[in-house]
This record gives structure tokens, sequence and C-alpha cells, in this order.
């Protein structure tokens, strides 16, 4: 069974209350997710494999511990993922970034795939997907789906925030797929909106309706 982590770092929680204010802009908005981003990563990466290294300092040799092993790709999903992307590259700055482009249709609550466009050793690097919301669990579903279908075994998803019932989705059917969270909220809406939540995060992102 995947293992669900919440992230509930006191800044991380500060910050994360800010964001869900109805007053907050696009610009506040931006910044915080990036930061908050930046702050999960540390978590997301921690378990990421060291090598010994033969350093010199200024006093003398020694031996230090440097990342080996698997590379990093993000796989923000479009679009609102894309704001999580950049917290991201300031913590691993060589990590390589796909896409997965989905939507979800508003009648019906499925995601729609519309663009796919990945690393080409992305099935020898550890994958972190990113989007702020896991609200029915339906887009991070579909998208743990095509990253597997294109041989990818080491999968993280990173979100803001999730509803019981994506969750729950998501470990039902990867269950090999450990999910981040800032916060577990309490329930879906009858629009699958996550509530309390902070609205839709794509629009809150780029300022748009």
């Amino acid at each position: 069974m995947s293992q669900l982590h919440v992230i509930d770092h006191p800044m991380i929680q500060h910050k994360l209350t800010i964001m869900r204010k109805k007053e907050t802009g696009s610009k506040d908005f931006r910044e915080l997710l990036k930061e908050i981003s930046l702050l999960m990563g540390y978590e997301v990466t921690r378990d990421i494999p060291l090598e010994s290294v033969e350093i010199e300092t200024p006093l003398c040799k020694m031996t230090g511990k440097m990342v080996s092993g698997r590379k990093l790709a993000v796989v923000p999903i479009l679009r609102a993922g894309m704001g999580m992307v950049e917290g991201l590259l300031e913590l691993v700055p060589v990590a390589r970034v796909g896409h997965i482009g989905l939507y979800r249709n508003e009648e019906t609550h499925l995601p729609v795939v519309y663009y796919c466009k990945l690393p080409e050793d992305i099935q020898k690097r550890t994958v972190i997907v990113t989007d702020p919301m896991l609200a029915t669990g339906g887009s991070a579903s579909d998208a743990l789906t095509m990253l597997k279908e294109r041989g990818c075994k080491h999968i993280r998803l990173m979100c803001l925030v999730g509803a019981p019932e994506g969750i729950a989705k998501v470990q039902a059917e990867h269950p090999d797929v450990d999910i981040y969270l800032a916060s577990v909220d309490d329930h879906l809406n009858e629009n699958a909106y996550i509530v309390p939540g902070l609205g839709d995060a794509g629009d809150r992102i780029f300022g748009t309706k």
C-alpha cells in the first residue's frame, strides 16, 4: 500500500493558510506555491541515495556525501502543476521536466488527455508528479498510469491539498506510489471541488476564471 506523507511543517502550514484566503492575489499565490513546493521537496527527496566521494577542503582531504544513482524528473499535470516546478528545480536544478496535459470534463468530472511530452530516459528516473489539488484523483491516477505505460517504476505524487476521496482512489489504483501532501482537507463538494480547499488552483496561479 502506498504511503501517505502529510508534510505539516509550521512554515508550510503558515504559507498554505495565506494561499487559502480568497483575497490573496495571483502574484502572492504563485510565490507561496513555489516556496511551499521547495519546502516539500526536502521531504519528497529525503531518501534519494548518496555515495561517498573524496574531496579536499581548504584544510584537509575528507570523504563527503553526494547524490548518486537514479536521476530525477519532475512531471507537472498541466496546467496547475506547473506552479510547483520552479520550487523543485531550485532544490534539484539538474532534474528533467516533462509535461502531461489533462483537463476535467465539467459534466462527467473525468480527465481528458490532450498532451504528453516526457524526457527520453524517463523510465530510468525517479519521477515526481506535481498537481496542487488532489480532488477526485482521476487526473492524478491517469497521469500515473501514463507514466507506468512508458516504463516508469519509481514515481511519487506531490500535491498541495488532497481530499479523502482522491487519496483513496490513487491508493487503490496505484498502491506502489507514495503521496505527499501539505494538508488532507475535509471532502469534495457536489462540483468535485475540495472543501475547504483554496478554489481553482490553475485560475488563481494564472489569473484566469
